[in-house]
Parts: C-alpha cells; structure tokens; sequence
C-alpha cells in the first residue's frame, strides 16, 4: 500500500445559517483536501478546516513542504507517516496551522488504510460502541433571541437528539439566566443542557457564572476560560458541581495530558483537525479513558461519529451539519443516537460536483 502520489486544495463552504459565540462569528469553513493514491490504485480523502482565517496558509504548508514527502511511505502505518511528518515539521509545533495540515494528511490515510482492508474506521480505531448519543448546537447560537433560542431547542429535542448547548457570555448575566430557563423549560428535566462560553470569562467572572448556572442542571460548562489557562480551570472545576469541558482549541497530547493531570477537564472535547488527525485523537481518547474522563469531540461530526464509537469513552457527537453542501447524506441518528458509517473509509458520501464548484469559487 505504498502512497504513489497526492494532492491538496481548499474550498470554501458556506455557513447554512449565521453562527456566533462570545468571541467570533463563524461565515465560511475553509476546507483544506487532501486525497492520496496508492500504488494498489486505492484512494483516501481527508480534510481539515478553519472557520474563515489560514485555509490557504495550511494548504501552502500541505503543498509546500509536506506533501512530496509522502511518496513511497506505506499507507497501512498511519502512525510511522504521523511521527515521519510531525518530525519534518518540529519547528512549528505545536500551533494551529501544521496541526490543521497534519490532520488533512493524517484521515486522508485512515480513509486509504481503511478502505484497502474493507473497514468502516470506527471498526479499525476500536469499534467499541455501535452508536453515541447526539447533541444539537445549531439552534443555540448567541445572536438567537429567547424566544428562538426555545423553539429551536424544543424543535432538536422533537427531531430526535438527547440533548442542545446554548452559548453564553451575554454581557448583562442575568441575560444568560433568562436564555438558560426558557430553554430548560422547552426541553424538559431529561434531556441533556450543555453551555459554552468560547473562552469569553475571566477567572472571576467565569466562576461568578457557573454559580448562576448551576439551578439548571448542565451536563457542562464549556471553554469558560482561555485555552491555555489550565490552573484557572482546575480553580473553576473546584469551586462548581458543574462538569467543565475543554478541548476544541487544543492541538497537543501534552496539553490534554496538563489539563487532566490537573483536575482541570471532566469532559474532553479533542477535534481531529485541530490536535493533527485520527491518529493523535485516539490518544487524547485513550488518555481520558485512564483518567476516568468521557470524551465529547468538537463539530466535524461526519468524522466524529466514527472516532467516538471507536472507543468506549465517546459520549457525544455534536449536531453541525457543516459539510451539507458537499455531501450527498449525513450521518444515521435513530432515537437520539447516531451511527458510525458502516461503509469502508471514513464513509462520507461526497458530492465531488458541489465540492469542484465551491474550490473553482474561490
């Protein structure tokens, strides 16, 4: 399974509705491609993403330094081609760019590995579990009015998912206890209540907020501070019952690893573009199931669904349906849960026309 060649390019795909959080709006996924061919005529795809900033300076990374190093290395050892590469790249590690190129790269090969052996990945990975719950986050963005922010939550819970996130970080807090109760109230006891603040807290005022927080039962408060404050999480995590979530701006195993040696993280939410694809996302998995820690990855769910019921701790998949406009189906979800694809590779049906037509656009 020798890679005999591969090429990369970006396009962007649109948003199907306007998104926003404490700190950014999200307009445009730039999506950086990567295909690999080997010599058995087998070929992988995958991707990685950003969210409107530094798709061309990852695709110049895969283009300009990476991607001829691929020829002749076996695609059947995803991690010899991982450690090959991340060597090559030392002195730009850890950072967002060259995480976000090593991921493009690194499920381009799971999807080649997988497929030569006739295997979906979540049965390669581990195969652990046969489903993951699903939660939406799409109804719950920060620009929703109260009003909205109910109805689309009641409407996710009606549509089949166990649970919804709200974003917070409204400057008045008693703004985000309101939004908070109207949702609780439209969605019931059971189902599960995430929030996420996007890093917007300082120390104090994230604390303050998690007191305010806590009548409405959350299954957790996400990114209430700044990614690399771990000993203001662990501070946080002490002082609330509230489960604290952290991962989706993480791009090393080390930096999991200080966050659970500290206490910091009861939930983990590694995305496989950001911490450098499904071969690092596995250890964070790995490494959390030690700790006793669930893992709950963040957007891609296409991809996540899989590397979730690959292993035992997966809890949660996140409901963005991100890549609609260049896929031809999304993922299962029956009774609240959703299936891993069951097709050889990563499984995702693209639309070759649509994702030609939005790369041509550019």
């Amino acid at each position: 399974m020798k890679i005999a060649g591969a090429r990369a390019w970006v396009c962007d795909i649109p948003v199907l509705q306007p998104r926003s959080d404490a700190v950014q709006s999200f307009l445009s996924q730039e999506t950086i491609f990567v295909e690999v061919t080997t010599t058995d005529g087998t070929v992988g795809r995958g991707y990685s993403y950003t969210i409107g900033i530094g798709g061309t300076a990852v695709l110049a990374l895969v283009e300009d330094y990476l991607i001829d190093k691929l020829s002749g290395l076996d695609a059947a050892c995803p991690e010899e081609i991982w450690r090959h590469l991340y060597n090559q790249c030392r002195s730009v590690m850890v950072g967002p760019i060259t995480a976000l190129a090593l991921a493009a790269i690194d499920t381009a090969v799971w999807d080649a590995r997988a497929k030569a052996l006739g295997l979906p990945v979540f049965q390669l990975a581990g195969g652990a579990q046969h489903s993951v719950p699903v939660y939406d986050t799409e109804g719950g963005w920060l620009h929703f009015s109260i009003d909205e922010l109910a109805a689309n939550a009641a409407q996710a819970i009606k549509d089949g998912r166990h649970g919804v996130k709200v974003k917070v970080g409204k400057p008045d807090p008693s703004t985000d206890v309101e939004r908070l109760r109207a949702v609780r109230e439209a969605i019931g006891p059971a189902a599960a209540l995430m929030v996420d603040a996007n890093q917007g807290f300082t120390r104090d005022e994230a604390v303050r907020r998690a007191h305010l927080y806590e009548p409405f039962d959350l299954t957790w408060f996400e990114e209430p501070l700044a990614a690399d404050d771990v000993e203001g999480h662990a501070i946080l995590a002490r002082s609330t019952s509230i489960p604290i979530a952290v991962g989706e701006t993480i791009y090393s195993l080390a930096h999991f690893r200080e966050y659970l040696s500290a206490g910091a993280a009861s939930v983990v939410q590694p995305d496989v573009a950001r911490i450098g694809g499904i071969t690092p996302w596995l250890k964070v998995a790995h490494l959390a199931e030690a700790f006793g820690v669930p893992a709950a990855p963040h957007f891609l769910m296409e991809l996540h669904v899989s590397l979730s019921a690959a292993v035992p701790n997966g809890r949660w998949v996140e409901w963005i349906p991100q890549l609609a406009p260049v896929t031809s189906s999304s993922i299962a979800v029956t009774d609240g849960r959703a299936h891993p694809p069951r097709a050889a590779g990563l499984g995702i049906s693209w639309d070759d026309e649509a994702i030609e037509r939005l790369s041509a656009s550019r």
